[in-house]
């Protein structure tokens, strides 16, 4: 049995440079398992059809859901009623499912079909972001376009994350991923300029110049988001492209800090108040032990990261030894005048979160095995407690309609908690 996809009532408003149509279909092509349809007469009655409305935007997951999910009809929350935005059927009532969607019928006419809403499905969480957000559906119009720019945006945005990355970088981000549709440039552009920089920022370290090499560093931090963000609101994910990034991701941080302890011997000639190779090792190692606690946490214990497990281990990501906590750390000493400083608090705070790390695993494998299989604390998340839980609002999107005032807010929050630290230290 083939399955074909079938595109009804077509919108010409672009979000992201694509329109639902196009959209839908690359998403369908990324999944492999669909073929495109223009005549539903013309499919035989043994194959299977998805019917979606491309008047609305779809979640990803959504698309994806429906396609591996036969006999159902999907409704949405309409004016004054719900409406039914997609179908799979066999093809031998597909023209019926299409006369449920264009509304000349009702839903509880197709035979053996269950109606299904976005409350009732259980595709919240995303593993490969970190992040719970109920799936949606949105209807398209040129007024909303900006408003659904903004809301594709902040559903590719990791949930778990860095602090720099979760606050500091995501409105220049999404306004950088928009120049980027505007001139054509792909992720892959973007992830090659970061290699680029890491090269530069390397090089830079390794002469002794740390300002322009944090400069370039920070640069690169920032095009790491910019590459997955661009990938996700265009669906120009690749394979390549995925490990390309990753493969960068992992190996270059320990390469700075060594490249940076070498440039300190060309800024204090006059000598270090500690053994440079027993830190590097430190750094290293640490940095070698909580990425292995995290490969083994998922590949052994749970079928989600480690940062996913308890509300806690999500708080911890927000500062745990990665790239950009470690490079506040010596943008910090950096501006002190003192960068071997720098070097010390990365080996400090990469050996201590890698200690941290090392005993939640020790301790998940006790749960393991007192209790049974691992459960991420998202697949548990209440919506009733949205506004109480602090975890919940920080690590989730669950909001029924989008607003960007909250997201203003945090981030102008921020902005001045940061405004007045610069102040504390520098003046």
């Amino acid at each position: 049995m083939t399955l074909y996809a079938y595109i009804y009532r077509e919108c010409p408003v672009k979000i992201w440079g694509l329109t639902s149509c196009q959209r839908i279909e690359r998403v369908l092509k990324a999944d492999g398992k669909s073929k495109m349809v223009n005549d539903l007469s013309a499919l035989c009655d043994d194959d299977s059809v998805l019917i979606l409305r491309a008047d609305h935007l779809f979640d990803d997951r959504l698309v994806n859901y429906l396609a591996e999910t036969p006999n159902i009809v999907l409704q949405v929350n309409g004016e004054p009623k719900e409406i039914a935005v997609a179908a799979h059927v066999p093809a031998s009532i597909a023209h019926q499912a299409l006369d449920v969607i264009e509304e000349t019928a009702m839903a509880e006419s197709l035979p053996g079909v269950k109606i299904q809403t976005l409350e009732t499905l259980s595709i919240s969480f995303q593993e490969r972001i970190r992040k719970f957000e109920p799936p949606f559906v949105l209807s398209i119009s040129a007024e909303k376009s900006r408003d659904l720019e903004r809301r594709l945006f902040d559903w590719s945005y990791k949930g778990v994350t860095d602090l720099v990355t979760k606050w500091a970088w995501p409105i220049p981000a999404r306004w950088v991923v928009g120049q980027c549709v505007r001139f054509g440039i792909r992720p892959n552009h973007v992830t090659l300029t970061g290699l680029l920089l890491v090269i530069l920022a390397g090089v830079l370290f390794a002469y002794g110049h740390y300002g322009w090499g944090l400069l370039a560093g920070w640069l690169m931090t920032f095009l790491d988001t910019v590459d997955g963000k661009l990938a996700r609101v265009t669906v120009t994910s690749s394979r390549f492209g995925h490990y390309f990034d990753h493969i960068i991701d992992i190996i270059h941080p320990p390469i700075w800090y060594i490249l940076w302890g070498l440039g300190l011997k060309i800024s204090h000639p006059e000598g270090l108040g500690f053994s440079l190779s027993a830190v590097l090792w430190f750094i290293v190692i640490g940095y070698v032990v909580g990425r292995f606690t995290e490969v083994v946490f998922q590949r052994c214990l749970g079928r989600f990261g480690i940062f996913c497990w308890r509300p806690m281990d999500s708080y911890f990501r927000l500062i745990t030894a990665r790239r950009n906590p470690n490079m506040i750390l010596l943008t910090l000493c950096f501006f002190v005048g003192r960068p071997d400083l720098g070097l010390l608090a990365v080996a400090f705070w990469t050996v201590w979160t890698s200690l941290f790390l090392l005993l939640r695993l020790v301790w998940a494998g006790y749960v393991r095995i007192i209790q049974g299989p691992l459960r991420s604390w998202f697949m548990d998340v209440n919506p009733s407690l949205h506004d109480k839980s602090l975890a919940i609002r920080l690590f989730t999107h669950y909001t029924k309609t989008f607003s960007d005032t909250r997201h203003t807010t945090c981030m102008a929050s921020f902005l001045k908690k940061y405004y007045a630290l610069y102040m504390n230290l520098f003046t």
